[in-house]
C-alpha cells in the first residue's frame, strides 16, 4: 500500500519571471513547502521524483533532480529521477514513486512536479508545448498546435454523435466558477459576463478551429509536491502525530496506458470502438478495478481539461454517460458541486491553471485534500474516494489514480 501524507502547492496566479525567480527557485519553494506541510525532516525522505515536461525549452534547464540537493543540502546523495510524459509528467512521476515504495526499495518518496511557462511570448510557449505532438508530421499549418488538436477532437465527436458547443462553454463556466473558491487558482479573480462563454467573436474569440478562448486551459508557472509512504512508514507517521492510520488516504488503484504519438493514428485505431480513446477508457477502468470501486464509489474527479473538449471526452470515458452523451451529465448538473459526480472542484486546468509537469501531482494533492476534508471552499461534502485523470499529448499517455480513505 502507498499512502499520501500530505503536500503543498504554489499559488498558480504568480508569474515567477516577473518576481525575478528561476525554475530552481520555484523548485526550492515547493520542496520546503511540502516538507513543512507534512512536518517532516529532510532525512525522513528516502527518494525524490520530479515531473517536468519542458524545462529544457522554457528555461534551458534539464537535470532537474539535481535541484533537490541544491535546495536542501541534507539531500546531497538522495537518489532522484526526472520523468517526462508531456502533460502527464506529474502522473508518471507519481507512478514511479509508487513503484519504488511498493517494491520495498524505499519507504518514503517526495514527488514534485513543476513548470515555468510564463517567461516567453504566447506563440513561443505554444511552439514549445507542441513538442508533445508528432513534430514535423502533424499540425504543421496550425498556429497553435493543441487548440487545433482538440478542435479536431470536437469534429470527431460531432461526426460520431453530434455536438452542441454550448455544452463545452458550460464546462468552462463551471470550472472558472469552482476556481473562484480556490485560493491557489490562477483565474480566481477573473471577471466574466455572459458573452465570455458565447460565440461572440470579440468577447470569446476563436483560437483555432472550433476552440475559443474560454475553452482553453491556462499557461501557468507553478509547482506541487506530495510525500508518499509505505504502510509501515505511514503508520509510524500517524502514531507520532496521534492520528489513526485510516485518517490518511492511500492510493487504492492506478491505471496507465499509452498510444501512438500521432492523433490521427489514435483515431484510426479507435474506428471500431464505442469510445474515441480506448486507452483512456482502459486506464480509467483499470484504476477503479484495482481499487475495487464502481463508478458510484467515486465521490469526485480531478480530470484533465486542457480544453473543455478534453473534459467532455472524459465524462463519457469515466462512464458517467454512454459514449457521445456527455451533454446529458452537463445539462443535468451531474458534474457540478452537489451533483452526481463533481468534476474539477479545484477549477481544473481551465480554472486552477496548468503548469504542465505539476498537474498530475496537483491532482493527487487535491484528492488528498478532498478525502481528508481539508479542501476549504472546494470541498465536496463527504468525499472519501477521488479519481484523477492525467493526460499527456493527444492522449498519448494516460494516468489515472484512485485515492481514498478506508
Amino acid at each position: 500500500m502507498v499512502y499520501i501524507l500530505g503536500g503543498w502547492q504554489s499559488d498558480f496566479k504568480r508569474n515567477w519571471a516577473r518576481e525575478g525567480l528561476e525554475i530552481g527557485d520555484g523548485f526550492a519553494e515547493a520542496l520546503h513547502g511540502g516538507l513543512d506541510a507534512v512536518n517532516m525532516a529532510p532525512d525522513e525522505i528516502e527518494v525524490g521524483h520530479v515531473g517536468n515536461f519542458v524545462g529544457d525549452l522554457f528555461s534551458g534547464q534539464g537535470q532537474l533532480g539535481g535541484f533537490c540537493a541544491m535546495a536542501e543540502p541534507a539531500f546531497d546523495g538522495l537518489p532522484t529521477s526526472r520523468h517526462e510524459a508531456a502533460c502527464a509528467s506529474g502522473g508518471v512521476a507519481m507512478l514511479a514513486a509508487m513503484a519504488d515504495i511498493e517494491s520495498g526499495r524505499y519507504g518514503t518518496a517526495a514527488v514534485l512536479g513543476l513548470e515555468m511557462m510564463r517567461n516567453t511570448p504566447g506563440e513561443t510557449a505554444a511552439a514549445y508545448l507542441g513538442a508533445a505532438a508528432w513534430v514535423g508530421h502533424e499540425y504543421q499549418q496550425a498556429r497553435y498546435v493543441w487548440p487545433r488538436a482538440f478542435s479536431d477532437l470536437t469534429d470527431e465527436y460531432d461526426r460520431r454523435y453530434g455536438i452542441d458547443e454550448a455544452h463545452l462553454r458550460r464546462i468552462s463556466q463551471i470550472n472558472f466558477a469552482n476556481a473562484r473558491l480556490n485560493p491557489n487558482a490562477q483565474t480566481r479573480d477573473y471577471v466574466f459576463n455572459d458573452a465570455s462563454f458565447s460565440a461572440d467573436d470579440e468577447a470569446n474569440p476563436v483560437i483555432e478551429g472550433r476552440v475559443r478562448k474560454s475553452d482553453c486551459g491556462q499557461v501557468t508557472d507553478g509547482a506541487a509536491m506530495v510525500v508518499l509512504a509505505s504502510a509501515g512508514r505511514a503508520a509510524d507517521y500517524a502514531r507520532r502525530r496521534g492520528l489513526p492510520l485510516e485518517s490518511l488516504p492511500r492510493i487504492k488503484g492506478w491505471g496507465h496506458r499509452s498510444g501512438p504519438i500521432s492523433y490521427q493514428r489514435k483515431i484510426e485505431a479507435a474506428a471500431g470502438s464505442d469510445h474515441v480513446f480506448p486507452q483512456v477508457k482502459r486506464a480509467i477502468d483499470e484504476a477503479r478495478a484495482r481499487a475495487g470501486l464502481p463508478l458510484d464509489g467515486i465521490d469526485a474527479v480531478e480530470t484533465h481539461d486542457c480544453f473543455s473538449m478534453t473534459e467532455y471526452m472524459a465524462i463519457d470515458h469515466l462512464g458517467l454517460t454512454a459514449p457521445g452523451e456527455s451533454w446529458k451529465a452537463i445539462e443535468a448538473g451531474d458534474i457540478e458541486k452537489g451533483g452526481r459526480l463533481p468534476i474539477n472542484p479545484s477549477g481544473g486546468l481551465i480554472g486552477c491553471g496548468h503548469p504542465v509537469g505539476a498537474t498530475g501531482v496537483r491532482m493527487a494533492l487535491d484528492a488528498f485534500r478532498q478525502t481528508t476534508g481539508t479542501a476549504g471552499g472546494c470541498q465536496v461534502e463527504g468525499a472519501r474516494n477521488v479519481q484523477t485523470l492525467n493526460i499527456g499529448g493527444s492522449t498519448t499517455t494516460t494516468v489515472s489514480l484512485v485515492i481514498g480513505r478506508d
